[in-house]
């Protein structure tokens, strides 16, 4: 193993290299994407998956920090179900940008699994890789017994603590002598020699990860866009937790923000009522493909349903260029988010990828950044 001490000096220097970011153009802080790799009806996983490669590579080009995709299962309308697999195809793409996952749901894997999937990651993109961490199972109940196995659905919900620091120790290969897995190793990682480490964020829609991230000096990734109404006392309670650590000395937040950008207020409109659409359908059990915007439109909606809708609507900064940086701007300056990371969720890859664009040009941020080594 490698000296603890030089070791935790490098940690140090690669998380807060890692962690923390510059605004491009004149964003009040840093953007980034959360990519859901959605599959609109009529279209196949196939074409959402070459639609997150082209938001990747655009969105390294002007200047947007870190590209995230987020683990999903048995939702027709998502094509995320692996994330170190689509992590390791994006990082072939692209040269320069953060790629990470907003998040790996670790309840549903080993440990041992996960640091060596992210350790093979950052083998592959050295100093590119975030590694941020769930503990909600990313699926329905059934779902989630059949990805853990009979009996560990209880356990998984009161064992993230202990989850979380068996992760750590095999990414830093430091279990004590005596421990089971003193002599486990995960590879690639430093039992090979020198090497990165991928930062690791708590990701979280409640109190519970806002507080563990702050205790345990880790930047904290909040679920804005499914659950706004909890951004500012998470965000309170993070800041409030927090212990400096190895990797951050001060606590550093980002939001997930659902945003989309078209060149009209009614074509924004239409494209976000599709996502709303295919939302009401999955929390009423009628999960698939995301509809068309001729579908959603037509959509015979009840007025509890109708209800529901124009509330998800509202938590969506969508209208034109100039209007969705005004409310990002707002929804900075409310929050003190150090970052806001946005989620374009719509039928069309077209629109989504058009939207990253619209919103860099409405920021000023640089086109056709050099590709760094």
């Amino acid at each position: 193993m490698s000296d603890p001490t030089e070791r935790g000096d490098a940690q140090r220097q690669e998380g807060r290299d890692g962690i923390r970011a510059t605004a491009r153009g004149e964003a009040p802080v840093p953007l980034s994407v959360l990519d859901l790799v959605t599959v609109g009806a009529g279209s196949t996983a196939h074409a959402s998956l070459r639609t997150s490669v082209a938001i990747a590579r655009l969105a390294e080009s002007r200047g947007y920090h870190r590209h995230w995709v987020a683990e999903h299962h048995s939702m027709p309308g998502v094509a995320s179900s692996s994330p170190a697999v689509i992590l390791a195809h994006l990082a072939a793409h692209t040269s320069r940008i953060r790629l990470g996952s907003g998040g790996v749901m670790l309840p549903n894997h080993a440990a041992l699994a996960v640091a060596e999937q992210f350790g093979t990651l950052e083998a592959l993109a050295p100093g590119r890789i975030d590694l941020g961490l769930g503990r909600a199972p990313g699926t329905d109940g059934r779902t989630a017994a059949a990805l853990r196995g009979p009996g560990r659905l209880d356990e998984a919900a009161d064992g993230f603590p202990r989850q979380l620091m068996e992760l750590t120790r095999f990414l830093d290969d430091d279990f004590p002598d005596g421990h089971p897995y003193a002599r486990v190793h995960a590879v690639p990682g430093p039992v090979q020699g020198p090497a990165g480490r991928p930062p690791v964020w708590l990701l979280g829609s409640s109190g519970f990860s806002a507080r563990l991230a702050g205790e345990l000096g880790l930047p904290f990734a909040y679920a804005h866009h499914f659950s706004a109404a909890g951004t500012l006392p998470a965000l309170d309670l993070y800041r409030q937790s927090f212990r400096p650590s190895a990797v951050l000395d001060a606590p550093y937040a980002v939001i997930g923000v659902a945003a989309l950008a078209a060149p009209t207020e009614e074509e924004a409109r239409a494209q976000v009522l599709t996502g709303a659409l295919s939302m009401l359908r999955l929390r009423s059990g009628r999960p698939g493909l995301v509809p068309t915007p001729e579908e959603a439109a037509a959509y015979p909606f009840t007025a509890p349903e109708r209800e529901f809708v124009d509330g998800w609507l509202a938590n969506i900064v969508h209208g034109t260029p100039d209007a969705v940086r005004a409310g990002l701007d707002a929804l900075a300056k409310r929050t003190g988010a150090d970052e806001l990371m946005l989620t374009a969720n719509a039928h069309s890859g077209e629109a989504r990828l058009r939207s990253y664009g619209l919103v860099a040009d409405a920021y000023g941020m640089p086109e056709d950044l050099a590709p760094t080594s």
